[in-house]
């Protein structure tokens, strides 16, 4: 029998990796956290826009109400013409989540948490300076082979390596084809006092200031902004400082306010996505299963989603609550919500970065109709926000032809609860709970409606609750968010989204055995 280090190596240590880690732990997975940095290098924002769900994630493993309050709160995002305000679109919530739509706080900041919480917890193992070269796997375990000449065996790993780990996904036989941007990206986190802009994301097309392109500005704690300015590809931000070229980049939006540049940097979009999610024993999640451009805060949200997805479907099949075959739904899923988010940033900025004169035309005519003529500002394209991906079409999930999905809703909503959708959160009144969430993260949960008969799933091999509505819901604001009908039992996922709305026990077991992939193995813990 093969020595395992621990049941999960985790690759990178970046916010997915830890995501992972936790979240494993919290199902009481031992784990083993790997990363070929000497130690943390907290420089730079990075990625800044924290997602209201994103926040319920990291709040299931102690983090994400800390984060949320260190972070700057917006609900508001602003889009320009040159100087004229086209639309202000505030986003919406489904229920009524304690978190915000989204908080600004630098990728460095959520890391530095995160680790607090991973001090705290026996079940992660974290090595610094350790680089994985080579992966090694068979039917029974993954090994794991780093620069320091040490290996690490585990039953599964998953990859959480970042964007450029090449020749990790090479060595898997993963494809990870797509295509990048000419034009660059400036990025200054500066700090200054500017009065009012606090809490709205701001965009401009073509202000006078950066001619021809965008110009993107992130309020950020401590009375810090991010700023991104569109740029040729040609950019040289040397010639810029050596020149003053940059300081009047700055003056020109913050006028004549002090400021002080933090962090600074250049880089280049890309959109790519890995062929194949799962090989075998081993799991993408994040940049290293996907790239895209950051308008829309899709990649590290996205990633965070990876992480959730994995964690629960590892922790069932290494508790032999479900069948390995669950894995091959990570990909299903994940692929999915990363072909829809490349699709919907591909389309932003095919939109910011015309590809040809008649494109540029077309653009220009949106936007200065768009001034006028509402019907036009929807066709104004400065990135649609992250949002959950809506699982309606994955195996694990039990349709309901009663709540057809209407397809992508427009900017700013959420498609109305059912099969396949992430549960709003709600008040209860539970022990030890004071919102719906709370409830829906420790395995299966059925939601049974008032008058409906509650089923016996005593012969359900996992954790499963049943929850009769009356005593969680007393007031009925659950029933009315979920637009729950007589009788019906609500099946929930671990990572609250439902996986099916039944009005039998018979049904709802049929349901459950397809939301675990399958019958599940006999218990091995």
């Amino acid at each position: 029998m093969t020595v395992r280090d621990r049941s999960v190596a985790v690759i990178g240590n970046g916010p997915v990796g830890q995501t992972t880690a936790l979240l494993l732990a919290r199902w009481g997975i031992p784990v083993v956290l790997l990363d070929g940095r000497p130690a943390r290098d907290p420089v730079g924002s990075k990625a800044i826009c924290q997602q209201r769900d994103v926040l319920d994630v990291w709040e299931s493993v102690g983090a994400g109400r800390r984060i949320a309050d260190e972070g700057v709160t917006w609900s508001t995002a602003r889009t320009f013409h040159r100087d004229t305000e086209l639309f202000a679109l505030t986003l919406q919530d489904a229920g009524t989540s304690v978190f915000p739509p989204f908080v600004n706080i630098s990728q460095s900041r959520v890391e530095e948490i995160l680790d607090e919480k991973i001090a705290e917890q026996p079940l992660i193992d974290v090595r610094w300076g350790h680089r994985v070269t080579r992966i090694e796997q068979d039917a029974d375990a993954v090994r794991l082979v780093t620069d320091t000449g040490a290996s690490v065996v585990a039953d599964y790993a998953v990859a959480c390596t970042g964007a450029h780990c090449e020749d990790l996904r090479r060595s898997l036989g993963v494809r990870f084809e797509g295509h990048s941007f000419d034009d660059r990206f400036l990025i200054c986190d500066i700090r200054a006092d500017l009065p009012g802009w606090a809490r709205e994301r701001r965009f401009w097309f073509d202000p006078v200031w950066n001619p021809g392109r965008q110009v993107l500005i992130h309020p950020c704690p401590d009375s810090t902004f991010r700023i991104d300015w569109q740029v040729p590809g040609d950019y040289d931000l040397a010639e810029e400082e050596r020149s003053g070229a940059l300081h009047e980049r700055v003056r020109a939006i913050v006028g004549e306010a002090d400021y002080e540049i933090l962090w600074k940097s250049v880089y280049r979009f890309h959109s790519r996505v890995a062929d194949r999610l799962r090989v075998g024993r081993v799991l993408l999640a994040g940049d290293c299963a996907h790239l895209m451009s950051p308008f829309g805060a899709r990649g590290l949200n996205s990633g965070v989603a990876d992480a959730e997805n994995a964690a629960w479907k590892l922790a069932y099949v290494l508790r032999g609550w479900a069948d390995e075959s669950l894995l091959d739904t990570y990909h299903a899923e994940r692929h999915a919500a990363a072909v829809e988010n490349l699709d919907v940033t591909t389309a932003t900025m095919n939109f910011l970065v015309p590809h040809n004169a008649e494109q540029r035309a077309l653009r220009e005519s949106v936007l200065v109709g768009a001034a006028t003529d509402p019907a036009l500002r929807a066709r104004v394209d400065s990135g649609r926000f992250s949002e959950p991906f809506w699982y309606v079409d994955s195996p694990l999930t039990t349709p309901d032809v009663t709540r057809p999905f209407a397809g992508r809703p427009p900017r700013g909503q959420v498609p109305p609860p059912g099969p396949g959708i992430l549960v709003p959160d709600v008040p209860v009144s539970a022990p030890g709970a004071t919102r719906l969430r709370e409830l829906l993260r420790d395995g299966f949960c059925v939601l049974a409606a008032r008058d409906a008969e509650l089923p016996d799933v005593s012969s359900v091999p996992w954790p499963v609750r049943v929850v009769s509505l009356p005593k969680l819901d007393p007031d009925g604001v659950v029933s009315d968010t979920l637009g729950m009908r007589r009788g019906e039992l609500w099946l929930v996922r671990p990572d609250a989204y439902t996986a099916a709305v039944v009005t039998e026990t018979t049904s709802l077991l049929e349901a459950m055995r397809r939301a675990v992939g399958g019958a599940p193995t006999p218990a091995s813990v």
